[in-house]
Formats: structure tokens, C-alpha cells, sequence
């Protein structure tokens, strides 16, 4: 070995030994003709010192040491002056003086300071991750995920589970986003499809009797950016379970995320056992199928109160089937004008038309728009009834249900924010339960598609699908939810042929497209299928939310940047004519 110690492992116990390390020049001094220089690895720090007492041809080969050079060193472990003890090192209590010096690697000028807590350009440190990832900062996070993956295995292996790892050519199929396809050079004009998640696999593994299945599993899908899903791939701890039902899945998973909360966050865990309740009263009373309850702000119906008001728009929206809602906003009359137009953006890109408002001046003076035709005796009927005390702000949507419950639950989201009331010290975790087994399609108007995974178990099986409205069938399906984060999906499966064909007809399938698709899952059910269910906590984005990171492209060691590129390799990128041509592809870019 070059070295005989780390950078962060030296302390006094070694003072008088000779030592050997190996590093990074994160910074260097100097002072009276003494060269300090804080030698990094991923360990930590060590200062070394270069004297021309002890050694002056160290002294003059340190001399031209620059940053970021690589260095192998050899010296005596020293212990600092009590006035030059650094607490916030590991190895702050020692220095090492040095004899011998080689220079491993010299080093270019690094585009930006590595050794800094600094905002840097993304797209520079991102061309440049090889040495972005030198920071500190991020060599912990990527040391930590690692603590926390391993975690997840024993856990797991300690509950019986198996490990599998699951095929990444796969076939396409709908699970709610465009997928990556991948040419067959074999096989002429046909495709794979690298598998936004291993839902189908595992599911054969149930038929195959491997009762419990786990993997941290590598899923794409082809989606926009954002700054809680990072573009094209990500990881998540997939798990399969034979012979149970939703209570067990999640007596199973809950145990797992106290503990990675309590052991790998500061956080508090604001309830325990988590909170539960359905996909509809998470809409009613936040207008999210996520809400973060970190913070007690519901919504509130007021349909009844307004139904016969003089203000049109609230009785319209009644009259036409819509409801009236309700949020009160504890703002101790913070809010501007500006701000509550600013709010008001926010509610429309929900689809509302408007938002109205009252502002609670004093205890019988209103400030709103609205007032007038509310009339004064119902204004403050309403302040009553939202228990609205002075400096408070009412705000009201009116539309169709789900509608107005998206506009206010965003506001809600949005006043949470600028008040401050998410407190990044608390977990709120919580189940929402009892998803819609359909809705109508985004895409097509008038069209029904599943809301969710096509592979849930409807609640009712087989009569509901064949007797209820399929907009009123609800599906075995629930998410785990954090601090307004959805960290988890999963359901009961569909494990009967007569159903899984019933429930895709009702999407608008024919037998013939689901045997087309999924005839290897309809034959594998035909042989014996257990009940079945499982859950896949979305890894990159946990280890966000409880390290409260500001964008989930932190977690990974080579992310892509907000354009799905990886700007240190050039990916995506053009590929030869003879690579298209082996794949049986042309390229047609001017449409």
C-alpha cells in the first residue's frame, strides 16, 4: 500500500509515529516560510506541514504544489499547539511534518473551488462531476445511501425475504409514462423496453413461489424533469408478497421507514403508528393525494351555507353540480396584495377560474370583493363558522369537486411555504388508502383509464366491475406519503384472469391487446396464482426528503441535468450511419 493511514484516521495516539498518506491538495498555506496543506480524501482531512528545517528538499518540491494535485507523503505525526487545536476536524488535534513528499498527479486549474461551500453553476459542476463529487458534501450523501441500501437488505433478509435481480430488457407496457425503447438488432423492427418497474416480474415470481421477493431495482421512464424525479432512471426498494392482504404490507414496510427516519435523519416522527386515511378525504381535507401534515390546515365544505347566496358564482357552481369550498389561512395579516395574486396564479394553474377571498381586518371589518354580495350577516356567519379570528384570510374555490379541491390544496401548499409551518425537523408520514380504480383519460377526453396500476385488485373483484359505475370503483391500491412527498405506491394485485380481462376491457382493451401485451401473465395466473400484493418506496426520493436535499439529482453519483442530459458524457448523443443501419433504423428528423 502507498499509505499507511487514511486522511481522516490520524490522532494523538499516533503523535511520535511515522505515518504514510495519500491525497488530494485541498488547500494549502503559507505562514513564515512553513507550507501548510490540508491533505482530503474521502475520509477527511489531515494538515501536513512542510519546514525547511526538518526537510528542505520536501520544503521546495511543496513549493510548486498547487491545488488538487495528488500527493503521497511520509512524515511524523506531531500534536498541534493547544491554540491551534481545530474541534471541527476529526484529526484537529494533530499535524504531520514531513520528510519526504512524491508527486503522484499534477492537476489542471479546477473550473470551480472544490474545497468551498459555494453556488455553482449545475451544468458546470455537473460537466465536471468527477470533481463536484470530491466535495465533502456530496461524497457523504453517496456514502450514506450506501449505509442505508444495506440496511434495507438485512432488514429484509432478516424477514425472509429474497433477493432477485429482475431482466432490464423487458417488454413495453402501459404504467403511466412514455417508455425508453431499445432496437432488436436480432429481431428486426421490434423492441424492447427497459421496464419502468419490475411489476410484471415480480408478479411471476409470486407464481412461481417465491413468497417473498425484494431488490433495490433500477426503473426508467421517459418523463419531464423535475426537482423531486430525476430524468430517465431511478431506484427504488421493490418488494412482493404471497398470500397477503394491504394490512400486512404495510405492518412490514412501516417498521422500516421509522427506522430509517430515526436512524439515518434528525427528524421527528410526528405520529406513530402513521396516520391513515382515503384517497378522498386527502383531497377533501388538504385537496392533495399527498398532503403534508406537517402543518393543520384543512379544507372546509361550505355548499350548504352559500347554495342560496346572492354571488353567482358560488351558486352556479352548486347549481351546475360543483361544490364550494373553503381554506382558512392563519396569515396574521402577512399577506399583501401581491401576494394573494400571486396565490391566485397558483390556484388557476389548477384549472381554477378565480379565487376569492376574505381578509378578517377587525373582529366585525371584512376586506374582500366578495362581501357585497355575500351580504354582511352571511360574510360573517362564514368568519364564524371557519372560527377565522383578525388577520386571518379566507379562501374559496368554486367548481367542479375535484377542481377545487387541486386549487386549494395547492394554495394550501403555497401558504405553507411562506409561512414557514413546514418544519424541516418533522416527518409526517401517513397512509392514503382507497385509490379510484379509473378516471377519465388526460389525453383523450370522454375516455376511461386506470387511475393507477392496471395490475390492482378492484375493491368488490369481478361484481364490482361487472355492476358499478367504473368511475366509483375504488382499487386495493395506497400510497406512503411524506412531508408532501408520495415516497410509495403500491396495491393488492389482480391474480385472476376473468378479472385482469374484465378490468382492461373496461379501459377500452380488447381480449386480443391483453393477451398481446400480457398473455405471459393471463397463462402464469391460468397455473395457480397466490393473492398477492407489494409496495416500491422510491429510494432517491426518501433519502431527499429526509435529507432535505433541493433536488434529487444530489443522490446519485452521475446524474442527469434538467434537460435529461448528462453533460459530462454528452448523453444523449448521435450514433453512427452503420449503427442505424445494423438496427434496421432511419431516421426521419425533419417531420
Amino acid at each position: 500500500m502507498l499509505r499507511t493511514q487514511t486522511c481522516g484516521e490520524l490522532t494523538k495516539k499516533q503523535v511520535g509515529k511515522k505515518a504514510a498518506l495519500c491525497g488530494w491538495v485541498n488547500s494549502r498555506r503559507d505562514h513564515g516560510g512553513i507550507i501548510f496543506i490540508d491533505l482530503r480524501d474521502r475520509y477527511g482531512l489531515t494538515q501536513i506541514k512542510f519546514d525547511p528545517r526538518i526537510s528542505q528538499p520536501a520544503w521546495d518540491e511543496a513549493n510548486n504544489v498547487r491545488p488538487e494535485w495528488v500527493l503521497k507523503v511520509t512524515g511524523e505525526v506531531l500534536a498541534r499547539p493547544k491554540d491551534m487545536i481545530n474541534p471541527k476536524m476529526e484529526t484537529g488535534e494533530i499535524e504531520m511534518a514531513i520528510t519526504e513528499i512524491e508527486i503522484l498527479t499534477q492537476a489542471k486549474t479546477p473550473p470551480f473551488e472544490i474545497d468551498q461551500d459555494k453556488n455553482v453553476n449545475e451544468d458546470l459542476r455537473l460537466k465536471y462531476r468527477f470533481l463536484d463529487l470530491r466535495h465533502s458534501r456530496l461524497q457523504k450523501i453517496i456514502a450514506d445511501r450506501d449505509k442505508l441500501i444495506t440496511y434495507v437488505r438485512e432488514y429484509f433478509h432478516k424477514k425472509e425475504f429474497i433477493e432477485i435481480q429482475t431482466p432490464i430488457l423487458a417488454n413495453s407496457s402501459p404504467e403511466g409514462a412514455r417508455d425508453y425503447l431499445v432496437p432488436s438488432r436480432i429481431h428486426p423492427g421490434t423492441f424492447y423496453a427497459l421496464p419502468q418497474a419490475p411489476q410484471q416480474f415480480k408478479q411471476l415470481l409470486m407464481v412461481s413461489g417465491f413468497d417473498r421477493y425484494f431488490q433495490i431495482a433500477p426503473c426508467f421512464r421517459d418523463e419531464d424533469p423535475r426537482s423531486d424525479r430525476h430524468p430517465g432512471e431511478f431506484y427504488q426498494i421493490d418488494l412482493e408478497m404471497s398470500f397477503v392482504e394491504q394490512e400486512d404490507v404495510w405492518q412490514l414496510v412501516e417498521p422500516l421507514m421509522v427506522e430509517l427516519t430515526e436512524k439515518f435523519s434528525e427528524k421527528k416522527i410526528i405520529a406513530k403508528p402513521f396516520p391513515r386515511i382515503t384517497y378522498k378525504e386527502a383531497l377533501e381535507k388538504y385537496g392533495s393525494d399527498k398532503p403534508d401534515l406537517r402543518f393543520d390546515m384543512e379544507i372546509k365544505s361550505i355548499s350548504e351555507m352559500v347554495k342560496a347566496c346572492g354571488f353567482s358564482v358560488f351558486s352556479e357552481a352548486i347549481k351546475n353540480g360543483g361544490v364550494v369550498h373553503a381554506l382558512k389561512v392563519e396569515a396574521d395579516g402577512k399577506f399583501s396584495r401581491k401576494d394573494i395574486d400571486e396565490i391566485t396564479e397558483i390556484a388557476k394553474a389548477k384549472g381554477a377560474k378565480g379565487l376569492a377571498y376574505i381578509i378578517v381586518k377587525e373582529k366585525n371589518e371584512l376586506q374582500s370583493p366578495i362581501v357585497k354580495f355575500l351580504g354582511d350577516d352571511l360574510s360573517l356567519k362564514l368568519v364564524k363558522e371557519l372560527k377565522a379570528k383578525v388577520g386571518d384570510i379566507i379562501f374559496f374555490g368554486a367548481d367542479v369537486w375535484k377542481t377545487v379541491c387541486s386549487a386549494l390544496g395547492a394554495v394550501r401548499n403555497e401558504c405553507g411555504s411562506r409561512l414557514g409551518l413546514k418544519d424541516p425537523n418533522k416527518a409526517a408520514w401517513l397512509w392514503v388508502a382507497d385509490f379510484p380504480m379509473y378516471e377519465y383519460s388526460e389525453i383523450e377526453p370522454g375516455r376511461i383509464d386506470f387511475s393507477h396500476n392496471p395490475f390492482s385488485m378492484p375493491q368488490g373483484g369481478l361484481k364490482a366491475l361487472m355492476e358499478m359505475n367504473p368511475l366509483d370503483i375504488l382499487a386495493h391500491q395506497y400510497d406512503l406519503v411524506c412531508n408532501g412527498f408520495e415516497i410509495s405506491s403500491g396495491a393488492i394485485r389482480n391474480h385472476q384472469p376473468e378479472i385482469m380481462y374484465k378490468a382492461f376491457e373496461i379501459a377500452g382493451y380488447t381480449k386480443e391487446e391483453v393477451d398481446a401485451k400480457f398473455g405471459h401473465m393471463i397463462k402464469a395466473f391460468e397455473f395457480g396464482a397466490p393473492p398477492h400484493g407489494g409496495i416500491a418506496p422510491g429510494l432517491d426520493r426518501l433519502l431527499m426528503v429526509l435529507w432535505d436535499l433541493p433536488s434529487i439529482r444530489d443522490i446519485y453519483a452521475f446524474p442527469k441535468n434538467g434537460s435529461a442530459q448528462d453533460a459530462m458524457l454528452g448523453a444523449p448523443s448521435e450514433v453512427s450511419a452503420k449503427q442505424l443501419k445494423d438496427l434496421h433504423i432511419k431516421l426521419d428528423l425533419d417531420k
